[in-house]
């Protein structure tokens, strides 16, 4: 099979992390989650004080932030000056924080050639919201994967703390608030690449989309 750089979008919730470390895995490419990035960006402004819409203050944050996506037994784990953040960066407010990082110039222009670096070995599936569209407008294969809101709030839910109050209609309100940022924002808008393959992962376990995914790929070979 000839190596390839393989795109994974889609919105919160929709099982991409998942999904994207089995098919790296099964592939034995690299998996890159590029929203690691963004959230790690997110982390080291609001340590810092540095408001979302504060691109001066975000610039010179960039200028000297050191960030590596090291290679994990679950994946992958974020490291900021070498120093592991990666339990630091999946906390809700940090996942809205990014979110309104994300839409910043300055921020996507440092961390796409940053991206793109990790992307010229090939052999590698990126997940994100814009890897397909913006990052990797050339990906060999891209898909956006998607799945029903309240099964969406379902499984963050399982993922959150049972001790901090969340309840489903808490998360789901959240990741409406957080579809529409993203999707909305004039930098990158969440969408499906013109080429993309539609994925609905709403009644499909992480293996079956897998399956499917690996149909696709056999395909373009």
């Amino acid at each position: 099979m000839k190596d390839m750089v393989i795109t994974i979008d889609g919105p919160a919730g929709a099982g991409k992390t998942t999904v994207s470390r089995m098919l790296a895995a099964r592939l034995g490419y690299r998996y890159v989650d590029t929203g690691a990035l963004y959230r790690g960006v997110a982390l080291a402004a609001r340590e810092k004080g540095i408001a979302a819409e504060d691109d001066a203050g975000l610039a010179d944050l960039c200028a000297g932030l050191r960030l590596e996506l090291a290679a994990a037994e679950n994946g992958s784990r974020l490291l900021i000056g070498g120093n592991d953040v990666s339990d630091q960066i999946r906390t809700p407010e940090i996942s809205m924080l990014a979110s309104a990082v994300s839409a910043r110039p300055v921020v996507r222009a440092f961390l796409l050639e940053i991206q793109r670096s990790m992307g010229r070995a090939k052999r590698a599936v990126f997940e994100g919201r814009d890897t397909g569209t913006v990052v990797f407008p050339e990906a060999d294969l891209k898909f956006f994967l998607s799945a029903d809101v309240t099964e969406r709030a379902r499984r963050r839910l399982r993922e959150l703390p049972a001790d901090q109050g969340w309840t489903l209609t808490k998360v789901e309100a959240d990741i409406r608030r957080r579809d529409e940022n993203d999707s909305t924002r004039s930098q990158a808008p969440l969408r499906p690449a013109a080429d993309a393959v539609m994925v609905d992962s709403t009644n499909r376990t992480p293996a079956a989309v897998v399956d499917l995914m690996l149909g696709h790929i056999q395909s373009r070979q």
